[in-house]
């Protein structure tokens, strides 16, 4: 085996970088309990800010899965994997009563959005500094940046 087909092997081995999955705007929640369990002992399910955005675009926006695709910039069958696991995800939550929280994931938002620590509105864009419009002024930041 000379060197550039030895290259070629170990180029096939490594695995294309993961794309980031775009989204559009955050959830307004950061998730779901089930009535009749205390929330501190119910186990939780981790929904993904991208398993939440396909979910949204084909169930909501009731968009194809070719078009909630090209609005994440991932390919069909990406797409569809992404919105199984979402799926899977909710079906464990209701059948064994666990929460569903949405957080983490490979996802960038359109744009930058932060929600505010006290009265959790959401924001777009920092042009306000880093206080919330709509509640009193305080010593403290308000705004929590969901782009990181």
């Amino acid at each position: 085996m000379n060197v550039s087909s030895l290259s070629l092997c170990k180029a096939l081995e490594m695995p294309r970088p993961k794309k980031k999955r775009k989204v559009n705007y955050p959830p307004k929640m950061l998730g779901f309990k089930p009535f009749g369990i205390r929330f501190r002992d119910a186990e939780h399910v981790i929904m993904q800010f991208e398993e939440y955005e396909a979910l949204k675009l084909v169930v909501y926006d009731n968009l194809s899965q070719d078009e909630a695709a090209e609005k994440m910039e991932v390919s069909r069958p990406t797409l569809t994997r992404i919105y199984n696991s979402a799926l899977k995800k909710i079906g464990q939550g209701f059948v064994e009563g666990k929460s569903i929280l949405i957080e983490g994931g490979d996802f960038e938002f359109e744009e930058d959005w932060y929600k505010c620590k006290t009265c959790f509105k959401l924001t777009a864009g920092k042009d306000n500094g880093p206080k919330c419009d709509d509640c009193p002024p305080s010593n403290t930041e308000d705004l929590v940046n969901l782009n990181v």
